[in-house]
């Protein structure tokens, strides 16, 4: 995914139960919030020549800040057409301590890969062979694809992520050690193209799905496979003699190690398919340097040319953009990370790529005649603490603080608008819930960050007040909330404002339960039908119980068929049972069994959130819980974790003498399943637990 944002706060429930899947969907496309940019104290620029950038870079790498977060990294930064810095730091292979070679090292520059698509796909608008503006169906060769909206989808829409399709990012499948397998672009694409479901044009989404599928554009237009016009019209006329789609020769020999984040190397892994026109590339940091100075140069390379000025000039204009000071895409770039108070620069055009155990950042000032290239073989924030110290230094006009004007809200207007609950376009799990009180306050809250309040400053513009970052609203035709984007969940795309609640025949908005059912309701988990009854008192069995779970966590089901428990073939709960199992999150019922369609019991559910977070949170914990009624005693510590957290509804309180009765051998009722959903998605659990360990603390 693009750029990977290392949270500064671990996530809650439905993000872990979802790190298997999303272990390499956000590889090229980030979605985790962003360690808080921040910029020096300001001072007077320094001159960026050889001298100062080679200092600066030292200095960097040298941090105690910095160590952390690379094994190995290299560094290219080119200015006024030449380049002024490349060096190498620690090592592309710790164990034979081989240095970082700018020159030779190779790296998976993953998302990276999109902005060399996206000048592919210049270069035959150029030559009049595609249209921007055209109807991507006219060059998918007869692939097709459901949109029941009245405007087609177009290049320009797969360019700037705003295509509407719905997400089909990398499966974990997706990475693997079968060198010997080879799984075509074409193929790939038949297999899982997506249907639109957002009207094009309306909303942003980081989609890699979309540069696959310009990249099989480039194949079916140029009549080149994608691989062989990639070598032949751009990296040999700029000399690029380390870079390539394949994962063979010299790129294999020179490709650093990746990392884990205990720096554990990662053994070397091929990819589906096998050529990815959205993250595949493999180069080295002054082969991108190459790059940055012909596309600074107007597209001139000496006597080559691999773009055309006019074609530089439309990739690094910004073409979506929910406010002016947070932009989204142009052609092949994106918005800078946000900077404290300043949002993001439109004058900087950048593009950041992670895949596992490497992690890249390429971004370009082209009024200042300068682009900078990082790339280290550890996925992370790195280039979080680099950015920020980097313009600080050299360009601090780009962080300074906006001056607003003190808003005054305009006649007839209220904050109520921005208010209710959003899902993230990407992960529907990640939610943020928004509260407009009486006194004119709008309160911001979701799992990772709790709530804080921002602060109106412009036109459906706000500050978040953890780290003086932006958060914008988009209206819809008719002036009503539709989409937010904010600095945390995931500054690459919008969250989604969920629809008014109708209810249900048999839940009026007085019910104990009416919050937790209603709120479900408004982000698409039930059907938003006034005439449907909910049964809120009918048991949940075992099976569906598991199959709701995964499923409201973005999960599918396991796709074998070899069963762990013997009494689930057939049922059409079975893959998720096995993914559960295969999780950890179940280990069945004894003899082999899992009894799908027994009613679960609450201290059952427990047991399965227990299963993916005892490994995270140790039992000493929650010791201090007291419970009451009758709890079995190997659900004891789950039951104590459930409370603690919040996960249950009103059913659940503290009596006189300060026990919980968890009803824990009680059947659970869909009212409370609902409840505990609720919960997972919008409790921000470890400000519950930071304050738990406060609490113990002599």
């Amino acid at each position: 995914m693009n750029r990977s944002f290392i949270p500064t706060t671990t996530q809650a429930w439905f993000k872990r139960i979802a790190a298997a899947a999303l272990a390499v969907a956000c590889v090229w496309s980030p979605i985790a919030p962003a360690a808080a940019a921040e910029v020096s104290e300001a001072k007077p620029a320094a001159v960026l020549d050889s001298a100062s950038a080679v200092q600066f870079m030292d200095e960097f790498f040298a941090s105690e800040a910095a160590k952390p977060y690379y094994v190995g990294a290299s560094v290219v930064i080119v200015k006024d057409g030449k380049v002024i810095a490349s060096k190498g730091y620690g090592y592309a292979d710790s164990a034979k301590q081989t240095p970082v070679d700018p020159e030779k090292t190779t790296f998976r520059i993953a998302s990276v890969s999109k902005t060399f698509t996206a000048a592919a796909i210049m270069q035959l608008a150029e030559q009049g062979k595609l249209d921007l503006k055209g109807d991507v169906r006219q060059y998918l060769n007869g692939l097709s694809y459901d949109n029941p909206y009245d405007k087609p989808v177009t290049i320009e829409h797969l360019l700037t992520h705003t295509s509407g399709f719905e997400v089909r990012d990398p499966r974990p499948e997706d990475i693997h050690q079968d060198f010997s397998k080879y799984v075509a672009i074409e193929d790939y694409v038949r297999t899982h193209m997506p249907p639109v479901v957002r009207e094009p044009g309306t909303a942003y989404l980081y989609d890699n799905f979309a540069y696959l599928l310009l990249g099989l554009i480039v194949q079916n237009v140029s009549g080149e496979p994608y691989e062989d016009y990639m070598e032949k019209h751009l990296f040999e006329p700029l000399g690029m003699d380390d870079s390539g789609f394949l994962l063979e020769g010299k790129l294999k020999e020179q490709l650093a190690v990746g990392y884990t984040a205990a720096n554990q190397p990662i053994e070397p892994y091929a990819v589906t398919p096998t050529i990815m026109p959205h993250g595949g590339m493999i180069s080295t940091a002054e082969d991108v340097g190459k790059f940055m100075l012909a596309f600074l140069n107007g597209g001139a390379a000496g006597t080559e040319r691999i773009l055309s000025e006019q074609s530089v000039k439309m990739m690094e204009e910004y073409r979506s953009a929910i406010h002016p000071l947070l932009p989204d895409t142009t052609y092949g770039f994106e918005a800078p990370m946000q900077l404290p108070e300043a949002g993001s620069s439109s004058k900087i055009i950048g593009k950041a790529g992670d895949l596992h155990g490497f992690s890249s950042y390429l971004f370009m000032i082209p009024e200042q005649n300068t682009g900078v290239f990082l790339t280290y073989n550890k996925m992370g924030a790195l280039r979080n603490l680099f950015y920020p110290q980097f313009i600080s230094t050299f360009f601090p006009q780009y962080a300074e603080p906006v001056e607003f004007d003190d808003w005054t809200e305009p006649a007839g207007e209220t904050l109520d608008k921005f208010g209710g609950l959003y899902s993230d376009l990407r992960i529907g799990t990640f939610v943020s819930s928004l509260n407009a009180d009486e006194a004119a306050t709008l309160t911001i809250s979701d799992a990772f960050l709790g709530p804080r309040p921002l602060k109106q400053v412009d036109d459906n513009l706000f500050i978040d007040s953890i780290a003086n970052q932006l958060t914008a609203f988009k209206l819809d035709e008719n002036g009503q909330v539709a989409y937010m984007k904010e600095p945390y969940i995931n500054p690459l795309g919008y969250a989604r404002k969920g629809v008014a609640p109708a209810g249900f025949s048999d839940v009026d908005e007085n019910h104990a339960y009416a919050k937790y059912i209603y709120a479900l309701q408004s982000l698409g988990y039930y059907p938003n039908d006034a005439g449907e009854a909910f049964q809120p008192e009918r048991e949940v069995t075992r099976a569906e119980f598991v199959k709701n779970l995964l499923e409201i966590s973005n999960m599918k089901g396991s796709p074998t068929t070899d069963y762990a428990f013997s009494d689930i073939a057939g049922h059409e709960a079975a893959p998720f049972i096995q993914q559960a199992y295969e999780l950890g999150m179940v280990t069945g019922t004894g003899g082999g069994k899992f009894e799908p369609d027994r009613a679960i019991t609450r201290e059952e559910y427990a047991m399965m959130n227990w299963g993916i977070l005892k490994n995270q949170y140790p039992p000493e914990l929650f010791s201090d819980i007291k419970l009451s009624g009758n709890t079995s005693e190997w659900a004891v510590p789950a039951v104590r974790m459930m409370i603690a957290f919040g996960y249950h509804g009103p059913e659940v309180q503290a009596q006189p003498d300060g026990s919980y009765d968890f009803g824990s051998t009680q059947p659970l009722i869909r009212q409370a399943e609902a409840a505990l959903y609720y919960a997972m998605l919008t409790q921000p659990v470890d400000q519950v637990v930071a304050a738990m360990q406060a609490e113990q603390t002599p």
